[in-house]
């Protein structure tokens, strides 16, 4: 038999320190008993054992070893060198390389190698908006890159070691945008494909709760918007902005129950308000004209009283525990602004009323209707102090208007209640005042009477006819105060008791006279009469020298029809009046030169001759 040599006498591999192997297969298991037969086969005869020569694992293990110390070995020089500097060795952001600097060096580079792309990152960006194309430019709405931010970035998203043998990584920029700017303006490209979301709510006709169904709208999502558009602004392509559908929070079912469960209940029985002077009833009709149930912009009603609605409302009922505060006044004594301070009043707080309604309007029970009402002091809107600070100290206008048929005459009264009413009105700079705004409604309840009023193009019978000459004299004094025309109308026919163009009708709730206080200073309307006339003038403190009126010649003249009326009480007969076109300059001087001209244009129709019978 033939010696083998002995395993150890294999070349080896040599290390410093000499380990054993990190894994050696297990060793086979010896067959027990004769070997398998197999049909057609036949055993060969038994002899001396075969010497067999062992395996070498130990050379082939000791190079796997040798190969992954070396590897590891690797790893860690090039992760040391990797990691020299805040941020790891080949990063770069947008091609700009970053990698093994400090931070502060990381931001100054990317600063710079971005402001060598102004020209790519500032160019405008395509988008798809379903059917619609557009496009935004970055600078409109915020779209960059937020340097700091994106450097911080490199320096946490820290690669692991292998991959730090494979090369250079890109790390993405952090992208700041202005979601709202992007959204507003995507908001007009979409245009016409957008459908407004129709949100929910219930209104009242009387007392009877009706349904507005919530109705979903097409349009955009201003946070995926801006996903979309950060994710493809650096693509190349255009970006497809997503078109989604709107649903309001509050679906029908739920308008249905809250029908049935609040708003039909909070209207079926008067509430109790209970007060140290006495109770207060709120009628059905008062909640149901201060009840909101409005969607907010998600589209969902959450149930609240307008305390200026409820208040406006229980005016009657409220005036029964309520005491008014009274504003500071302004008094024309002698010619002479004179101030009187206002007072305190003691009101109900209609905000802490409104919110302690809602609690019970659900309940159905007389007794669980009650809620109490807390009296505050009601503190004026204007004090003396405030007075003092406007300037008020010397008259800047007065205009004077005559009437025929004295003072007992309807038509005299009419202009005194007027009257009455505006005296002492203190308009605030900026402010604008309406005629109709002061006085409300003009009718028999506010204290005046039937008398001749135009309607239709005739004189007949009217509550309130000859305002308009009060009117026309309020007009004319701020016009010669200088204060700024908002509204005004001259009369459909010419009457010689007032100027022509520069005159005003009115008639409630449709014609209005207004004017603004276009001055720095406080205006107070003084008003006074005779037995056949009416004043009206202003108060303040002079802006202008002169305010006067210039007048072109009449043009366009035209002639009165006759007309028959029917006898009756209706029927008013006129002599008649010429129709004509002319127009009135208003000149304002300071410092003894005209500085502006406004202009004044107006056309008369022929007031018809009308008869009766």
């Amino acid at each position: 038999m033939n010696q083998q040599p002995d395993a150890n006498d294999a070349p080896t591999v040599q290390f410093p320190a000499p380990r054993p192997p990190i894994w050696t297969p297990p060793p086979t298991p010896a067959p027990v008993g004769p070997p398998p037969t197999t049909p057609g086969f036949i055993p060969a005869q038994a002899g001396p054992p075969i010497e067999r020569t062992p395996a070498r694992p130990r050379r082939r293990l000791f190079l796997i070893g040798g190969i992954t110390a070396a590897v590891v070995g690797a790893i860690g020089g090039a992760g040391a060198y990797a990691y020299a500097g805040d941020v790891p060795r080949g990063t770069t952001v947008l091609g700009v390389e970053i990698g093994g600097k400090s931070r502060s060096e990381a931001v100054a580079a990317l600063h710079a190698g971005l402001a060598g792309q102004i020209g790519t990152l500032g160019a405008p960006v395509p988008l798809r908006l379903g059917e619609q194309t557009a496009e935004v430019v970055p600078a409109d709405v915020g779209l960059g890159v937020d340097v700091e931010a994106t450097v911080t970035a490199a320096m946490e998203a820290r690669p692991d070691p292998v991959s730090l043998l494979l090369g250079a990584r890109t790390v993405d920029p952090v992208v700041t945008l202005d979601e709202r700017k992007l959204h507003d303006l995507l908001g007009q490209a979409l245009g016409k494909d957008a459908r407004a979301m129709k949100p929910p709510s219930i209104t009242f006709a009387g007392t009877t709760p009706k349904p507005n169904y919530p109705q979903p709208g097409r349009g955009l999502d201003a946070a995926r918007s801006a996903e979309a558009v950060r994710a493809g602004w650096l693509g190349g392509a255009p970006v497809d902005v997503p078109i989604v559908e709107i649903h309001p929070a509050t679906t029908k079912e739920d308008v249905d129950k809250l029908i049935a469960e609040f708003a039909r209940p909070a209207v079926s029985a008067p509430v109790t308000v209970t007060t140290e002077r006495g109770d207060v009833t709120v009628p059905p009709a008062a909640i149901a004209k201060s009840l909101r149930l409005v969607a907010d912009k998600a589209g969902k009603i959450e149930p609240t009283l307008d305390a200026k609605k409820l208040r406006a409302a229980l005016t009657g009922p409220l005036a029964a525990v309520e005491t008014e505060a009274k504003d500071a006044r302004v008094a024309i004594v002698g010619g002479k602004p004179k101030v009187t301070e206002g007072t305190e009043g003691r009101q109900v707080d209609t905000s802490a009323l409104a919110t302690d309604l809602l609690a019970v309007l659900p309940a159905s029970a007389a007794a669980e209707r009650t809620v109490a009402g807390r009296l505050v002091t009601a503190k004026p809107a204007t004090t003396a102090a405030d007075i003092a600070k406007l300037g008020i100290k010397e008259r800047v206008s007065t205009f004077t208007t005559r009437f025929t048929g004295g003072l007992s005459a309807p038509r005299s009264q009419n202009i005194v209640q007027a009257a009455k009413e505006v005296d002492g009105a203190l308009v605030k700079p900026g402010k604008v005042f309406s005629l109709n705004g002061h006085t409300g409604e003009r009718g028999y309840q506010q204290g005046y009477q039937d008398a001749p009023v135009i309607l239709d193009g005739k004189l007949v019978p009217g509550v309130g006819g000859g305002t308009s000459q009060f009117t026309t004299t309020l007009f004319n004094a701020a016009y010669y105060a200088g204060l700024e025309d908002v509204e005004h109308k001259p009369h459909s026919y010419y009457f010689d008791r007032y100027p022509a163009v520069i005159e005003s009708t009115i008639f409630w709730p449709d014609l209005d006279m207004k004017f603004r206080n276009n001055t720095p200073y406080g205006v107070v309307i003084d008003t006074s009469w005779t037995a056949n006339s009416i004043t009206v003038s202003m108060y303040s403190t002079k802006v202008w020298d002169s305010v006067t009126t210039e007048y072109s010649p009449r043009r366009n003249i035209t002639s009165p029809k006759v007309i028959k009326l029917a006898k009756g009480p209706t029927c008013i007969a006129t002599n008649g009046i010429p129709g004509f076109t002319q127009d009135a300059f208003r000149v304002f001087k300071k410092a003894g030169k005209v500085t502006e001209r406004e202009k004044f244009t107006w056309t008369y129709a022929a007031e018809p001759r009308f008869t009766c019978g």
